[in-house]
């Protein structure tokens, strides 16, 4: 994918000799721990069920798909940076979405990312045949050789544009995007077997929700699933959009979280949500607020939300919130604390800082918090992340307003 940002956000050491032959044992005793760590704490936890999704997660090399300077933090519940402005996905979409498309070991499958290969990877072990479609032609080509290296023998890979998808291999079972096109590539449509299942981040550049898809009688049926923040596709797809972001009019979208078309007890228009829940009980704003929960320290509490943001036009970030908390106490690391976290990205979109409203510790009834935050003149794009972010307790939040003041 590849998901924006990285676990700010913005997220499997060794395939077994089943799949594709034997890796060397000190790579295999050395991250085995921490891969399945990575799928108890943030696959498994976070809802995923399938045990052949599940043992695909448990023994893919996540480490091996990504550079050397970032493969520490490889089996944390993040989006790393992979260079050309992508980014590997956190462990949770991967098994996410593909557990969505329920793999079957006979299936054909399309996988249309942005550079790394990990999801083809992951597929690998589940189904027939994997064609991957790497949309960054200097990342494909490194995915490429990577997954050959490995040696996934069932994935083919090529770089191309995945509005076109790989009509000579069609038609295929299953597809997965890993990039978010403003609706469905009408040649994906095409090659998507009658029966089939597609999983697609559609939307905005920065609001985003996952849809899947079945294909009916020649129609596609669509599901509406969560939201999610993903790389633009490239090439046609993303040329044609028809709403494009203001990034000069930045703001918060949802902040009273009363909107939650699907019902699912989560806010709408917010992304990677953990240990979160909409309550619906006297709230400063409306009929709804947002609560976080966790006694297990370090774990993640979240929501975050994206947006354009350009540092050439914006000097401050004017921030307000309504915020309640009740036996909040930080976790085990100095930032493991509660606070509204904005996260500054360049236009390569590399990070290049942050700002905060907080942390707030203890109990406090509703109060008002509020702050001018200032924005660097690089910024391209932003991250809004209110969250306990490692401490433990319940934090309650409401009538997150955001304006800018112009430079």
């Amino acid at each position: 994918m590849k998901s924006l940002f990285s676990s700010t956000f913005f997220a499997c050491v060794i395939w077994s000799s089943l799949f594709c032959g034997d890796l060397p044992a000190q790579t295999r005793d050395r991250f085995r721990s921490a891969r399945l760590e990575m799928v108890r704490k943030y696959v498994e936890a976070e809802g995923v069920k399938n045990p052949r999704v599940l043992g695909a997660m448990r023994t893919v090399p996540r480490h091996e798909f990504l550079a050397a300077r970032s493969r520490s933090k490889a089996y944390l519940d993040g989006a790393w940076p992979i260079g050309h402005r992508q980014t590997i996905s956190p462990p949770y979409i991967v098994a996410y979405m593909t557990e969505v498309i329920d793999p079957e070991p006979k299936d054909r499958v399309l996988e249309i990312g942005t550079g790394s290969g990990y999801q083809a990877a992951v597929l690998s072990g589940l189904v027939d045949e994997v064609y991957t479609i790497e949309i960054v032609e200097p990342l494909g080509r490194m995915a490429a050789t990577r997954l050959a290296k490995l040696g996934y023998e069932n994935v083919s890979a090529k770089v191309g544009d995945g509005y076109k998808g790989w009509p000579e291999h069609a038609p295929f079972d299953k597809i997965i995007v890993t990039c978010s096109p403003e609706d469905v590539p009408q040649p994906l449509i095409d090659q998507l077997k009658d029966g089939g299942k597609m999983i697609i981040p559609l939307g905005e550049r920065y609001q985003q929700v996952f849809h899947l898809f079945e294909k009916k009688d020649g129609k596609l049926v669509a599901t509406k699933l969560i939201p999610t923040l993903f790389v633009p596709m490239t090439g046609i797809s993303d040329d044609e959009r028809k709403i494009l972001p203001d990034p000069a009019n930045p703001a918060v979208i949802n902040g009273s979280f009363e909107l939650d078309e699907n019902e699912d007890g989560l806010p709408d228009h917010w992304h990677y949500r953990r240990q979160a829940q909409l309550v619906e009980s006297e709230a400063p704003d409306g009929e709804h607020y947002l609560s976080f929960e966790t006694h297990d320290p370090g774990r993640l509490a979240q929501v975050l939300q994206g947006m354009a943001l350009d540092g050439r036009q914006i000097s401050k970030l004017k921030i307000r919130l309504s915020v309640k908390y009740e036996d909040i106490r930080s976790g085990p690391e100095e930032h493991h604390r509660p606070a509204l976290y904005v996260y500054y990205y360049d236009s390569t979109r590399r990070p290049i800082g942050a700002s905060r409203i907080g942390p707030w510790l203890g109990d406090s009834e509703w109060k008002t918090a509020a702050a001018n935050l200032t924005v660097p003149p690089q910024s391209r794009e932003a991250i809004v992340r209110i969250g306990l972010h490692g401490a433990t307790g319940t934090l309650c939040v409401d009538d997150i307003q955001l304006s800018a003041q112009p430079r």
